[in-house]
């Protein structure tokens, strides 16, 4: 089920142009950028965008946020074990090279390694999602191995096209919502629907 709603929402998406992906991703940072718990986080996790996917652009997040003097931290993808290592970035221009899946992730020589439980912040990836903040990922479980490390206070936010919102996604046992989603058209606030 999970791989259908993962190649529809796929191919819908291709169909953006690179303006209108632009634009929509625009509007979504600027929602971001007023919450509190955005303002708030001294140590954010964000993703860095798969160009040829037509994701919501994390760029404006993390020129932002380096311009407020946040610490920045990427996710370095572990192929062996699928895990996640939290690798704080200084400098986008210089301290990543194309890794698995095409992502641009840190260079071994730049890799600086944290632990899960300093992030105030995760802006979580996803495919497609649900109002109670379950997603759809890219299917390799990264993300599902990842968030039960965070610390209980750490806020995860996803940030998508309203067209990536579905009415349900069928959820497992061990998958975790997310706390937030933010689209173009929506701020929703999930952890009320999973009571």
């Amino acid at each position: 089920m999970k791989k259908e709603i993962r190649e529809a929402i796929l191919q819908e998406k291709i169909k953006f142009s690179k303006t209108v992906a632009k634009e929509k991703s625009l509007a979504i940072f600027n929602i971001l950028k007023e919450k509190d718990f955005y303002k708030n986080a001294d140590n954010i996790m964000v993703y860095i965008t798969l160009e040829n996917e037509n994701e919501v652009s994390t760029e404006p997040i993390i020129d932002d946020l380096m311009n407020r003097g946040k610490r920045v931290f990427v996710p370095l993808t572990v192929h062996k074990t699928k895990g996640l290592i939290v690798s704080e970035l200084k400098d986008l221009e210089n301290d990543l090279e194309v890794g698995n899946f095409g992502v641009m992730e840190p260079k071994k020589e730049t890799t600086r390694p944290a632990e899960p439980s300093v992030l105030d912040l995760v802006i979580v990836p996803g495919v497609a999602f649900d109002k109670k903040g379950y997603r759809v990922g890219h299917g390799a479980g990264y993300y599902d191995r990842f968030l039960p490390k965070l610390s209980k206070k750490t806020v995860t936010v996803s940030i998508a096209f309203d067209m990536q919102m579905i009415d349900e996604v069928p959820a497992d046992c061990h998958d975790i919502p997310v706390k937030y989603i933010i689209t173009e058209k929506q701020f929703i606030g999930c952890m009320k629907d999973n009571i």
